[in-house]
């Protein structure tokens, strides 16, 4: 009897190491999101294997058993690692690189694992459609030595490495992907003139005076018509007067009458300001909500007093952190920000991708004007679709875009004969008529 109940045992127990790769338990901090990178899965994965993580409400506690499935084949040919340069990128599988601070030790960590978790979505999502990724991830803290990291021989391996955060990493990340005809993806602002000598680099940080420039630009294509209205907002933190400053110097170029006025202004002296006319088109001095608030009260108490006077307003890429208060304003002045982003939090593909994030990782995403989960996905879609198709040629020029995206418009212009600068840039249009639109230049 003993025997055979061994034997029924070690029965059992052959069919479950035939059917799972591993079966593991669960430690105290341990998430599903975790326990999927470490075994190289995805966490939908990980959820099939264990339908019991499916049922709302469920916990991972320490303890728990893990059946953790083999990986699924790949539809794609998986190169061996001595061909995956030889083979062309558009044939096999892309094999990605995240350098960037992956912990959560601080916001720059926590804000970066959110942006590496939306990187790990869209390689699910271009799996569903034929196209296989590998993706090996660094922990690049800011007092990292980012020459230890790249001793790692997978790095070598990358057609592609997203990263760094901080701009002393810049230089030689940027020297290791040229070295190693690697294309190097900068995801986020950094202080740094790499991209001009190195054409490995994507750069999708703008400087703020090609924004500048962008926005006066624009501001002058589409309001040849309107009269110019500056606020002085008494903002003593403000920095927009960059902006402000050279659309007055480009007005007063092409001979375009502006007035001046102050939120300190008497009602009668505020209203002196504006043309009954023609359309007026306002530009604040600020982008800060509390002077936002108080410019609004003025122009609604002026659009009150003199119901002939149309106003427009000009404004900021902050004021979208501000729009769930100031939505009905937006419409009802006929508003235009300046952006190289819009977070739509009404649009279906919005909403279905963070029911998906909060699936995969049990949390939802955080607060932040852009949503970093979005920017890291968008990202990875843009420039993994962009290799499958076009190779180690893509460029990411506005031609070559094969994706669109949620959040982050991308389409990319060669520096002299160094890399790639984003040039992305619209106005996010709230309309009369309570519609939001994006006009793209």
């Amino acid at each position: 009897m003993v025997l055979l109940l061994m034997l029924a045992t070690a029965a059992e127990s052959m069919a479950q190491i035939n059917k799972w790769r591993d079966v593991y338990t669960a430690k105290k901090k341990d998430t599903l999101f975790g326990i999927a990178r470490k075994y190289d899965i995805t966490v939908p994965d990980l959820m099939e294997a264990n339908p019991e993580m499916k049922q709302t409400g469920y916990e991972l506690k320490k303890g728990d058993t893990i059946f953790i499935p083999f990986a699924k084949k790949s539809v794609q040919p998986v190169a061996t690692p001595k061909q995956t340069k030889a083979v062309p990128v558009t044939g096999r599988q892309i094999r990605v690189g995240i350098m960037l601070p992956i912990h959560n030790v601080d916001g720059d960590g926590r804000r970066m694992v959110e942006y590496y978790r939306g990187v790990l979505m869209a390689c699910d999502s271009l799996r569903s459609i034929g196209i296989s990724t590998e993706v090996h991830t660094w922990n690049v803290p800011i007092d990292a030595d980012i020459h230890q990291t790249l001793l790692d021989n997978a790095a070598k391996e990358c057609d592609i490495i997203f990263g760094p955060l901080y701009t002393h990493q810049v230089k030689p990340l940027g020297d290791f992907c040229k070295a190693n005809d690697i294309k190097l993806v900068i995801p986020f602002s950094i202080s740094s003139d790499e991209v001009t000598r190195n054409p490995q680099i994507f750069q999708v940080y703008q400087e703020e005076d090609n924004l500048n420039n962008d926005a006066i630009n624009a501001f002058l294509s589409r309001f040849p018509k309107h009269h110019p209205v500056f606020i002085d907002c008494n903002d003593k933190t403000s920095k927009k007067g960059v902006f402000t400053m050279g659309l007055r110097a480009q007005l007063e170029k092409k001979g375009i009458r502006y007035n001046v006025t102050n939120t300190a202004s008497s009602e009668e002296m505020f209203a002196k300001a504006f043309s009954r006319t023609q359309p007026n088109i306002v530009v604040l001095n600020t982008g800060r909500s509390p002077e936002l608030n108080v410019a609004l009260a003025k122009i609604n108490g002026l659009t009150t007093n003199y119901p002939g006077i149309v106003v427009t307003l000009f404004g900021y890429n902050e004021w979208l952190m501000y729009t769930e208060q100031n939505l009905n304003n937006f419409f009802k002045f006929d508003t235009y920000i300046p952006s190289t982003y819009y977070y739509n939090a009404l649009s279906p593909r919005t909403q279905g991708f963070e029911k998906n994030f909060r699936r995969w990782f049990k949390t939802d995403l955080q607060y932040a004007y852009p949503r970093f989960a979005l920017t890291g996905y968008d990202q990875a879609m843009f420039f993994l679709r962009g290799l499958h198709k076009y190779g180690k040629n893509f460029t990411g020029s506005r031609a070559e875009n094969v994706y669109m995206p949620m959040q982050t418009p991308l389409y990319f212009k060669q520096v002299g004969q160094g890399g790639y600068q984003n040039a992305n840039f619209q106005l996010i249009h709230y309309t009369y008529n309570h519609n939001i639109e994006s006009v793209n230049y």
